[in-house]
């Protein structure tokens, strides 16, 4: 490849080159539908609605779903059904995305932050039980990037100490866990529908929980947290109903998760193959026993092996008109609205080493397999030609 674009050559791509464009079927498939859903007057928790829910809860092999507006709303929702007293702790990790952490403190909870794993980069189940005090009343674990976390070990440790457990499946609808769906395990997971995930509702998320009188209390909560009679509110809840015309996107989407799931496989090995052999730079492992959804492409910069920072990469690739995203940055715990929970305690160096090496590349279900060749190959060039690149002046290097 030519010298790259920071350096004065040509950019790979002629147009910006998206980081995700959402797979959703086409709008002659859905037309009818949409039309009926419009002019029937229900546009909110209708038929469509109970219909994803009916699919999704069938998949993953539990009694209920509960469509919601989005995935944040649906952690908010599912930490407080739990029932915890406010101002208890909940255990989070810290490499995950800020709304896992949102959850728990919207309901007055304290999050305590531990480290995760190299290499799989799910939350330690060591350190969740270094981390259990008497104020500890649940913990939240996250299914990174869409590969499962510890799901085994977490949910023995939390029924050994009697503590809640919620998983953030936000990216991993698709997976599997010993041969299970993800979706099962726990008090209750939540997917995300959103543009970024295998698959999209555009907006949505659903919460899959074994617990009928769970999944009840979700309905209401969704709903702000109304009685049955729809007149007095039991509890304050949220306004976070899944609309008609989400779940309808989400429901013919899902239908193809298969496909979905399979076209994201087949552009990761690209990528994979494409990198695999280039110094400083190493993937997500998945062991035997899961699958992952393929939610992400994340490629882990190490600075000494490859030449470059990640976040020189980061810069140089936009300068190719190559999106990316430092993907989890910064670990949560550093984050402004969450630092002061953390101030003062043990560092969590697994976390920190993820969040400063992390990048996440260009994918989605269509992407073309030409554009992850010319991704590599802007990749390739970068370390060929790192040298150069780390003596341009700081000021200078693309934004």
């Amino acid at each position: 490849m030519s010298k790259p674009a920071v350096l004065g050559g040509e950019p790979a791509f002629e147009s910006l080159l998206p980081i995700i464009r959402p797979t959703i079927v086409p709008f002659e498939e859905l037309e009818e539908d949409l039309r009926e859903i419009i002019t029937s007057g229900i546009v909110t928790v209708g038929p469509v609605t109970r219909r994803l829910e009916q699919l999704i809860a069938e998949y993953v092999g539990v009694p209920s779903a509960v469509g919601v507006a989005n995935c944040t709303s649906g952690l908010m929702l599912a930490i407080q059904a739990l029932g915890l007293k406010p101002g208890g702790e909940v255990i989070v990790p810290s490499f995950t995305f800020a709304a896992t952490v949102h959850g728990v403190v919207w309901n007055g909870l304290v999050p305590v932050f531990v480290d995760s794993l190299p290499g799989t980069c799910g939350v330690d189940p060591a350190a969740v039980e270094s981390a259990i005090t008497p104020r500890t009343g649940a913990v939240v674990a996250t299914d990174v990037f869409g590969l499962p976390c510890e799901v085994e070990v977490l949910v023995s440790i939390a029924r050994g100490h009697g503590l809640g457990l919620i998983f953030d499946s936000a990216q991993s609808l698709g997976a599997t866990y010993e041969g299970r769906p993800v979706g099962g395990f726990g008090d209750a997971q939540v997917f995300s529908m959103s543009p970024t995930k295998v698959v999209t509702a555009i907006e949505g998320g659903v919460i899959v929980t074994p617990q009928e009188e769970m999944a009840e209390r979700l309905r209401r909560g969704r709903d702000y947290g109304k009685a049955r009679d729809g007149m007095d509110m039991e509890f304050v809840g949220l306004s976070a109903r899944m609309s008609e015309v989400h779940a309808l996107v989400g429901e013919r989407n899902f239908r193809r998760l298969g496909h979905l799931v399979e076209s994201r496989h087949e552009r990761i090995a690209g990528y994979q193959d494409q990198l695999g052999d280039i110094p400083g730079l190493s993937f997500q492992q998945v062991p035997a026993d899961r699958t992952t959804s393929g939610n992400y492409m994340v490629v882990f910069v190490d600075e000494d092996g490859f030449g470059l920072s990640r976040d020189l990469v980061y810069q140089a690739l936009a300068a190719e008109n190559i999106q990316t995203k430092k993907y989890f940055y910064p670990a949560v715990h550093r984050q402004t609205a969450f630092a002061q929970w953390h101030a003062g305690k043990e560092p969590l160096p697994v976390a920190d080493r993820l969040s400063r090496e992390a990048i996440a590349l260009p994918l989605w279900s269509h992407l073309d397999s030409r554009a992850i060749t010319r991704v590599a190959e802007a990749i390739r060039s970068l370390q060929d030609n790192a040298a150069e690149i780390r003596s341009i002046p700081a000021h200078a290097s693309p934004a």
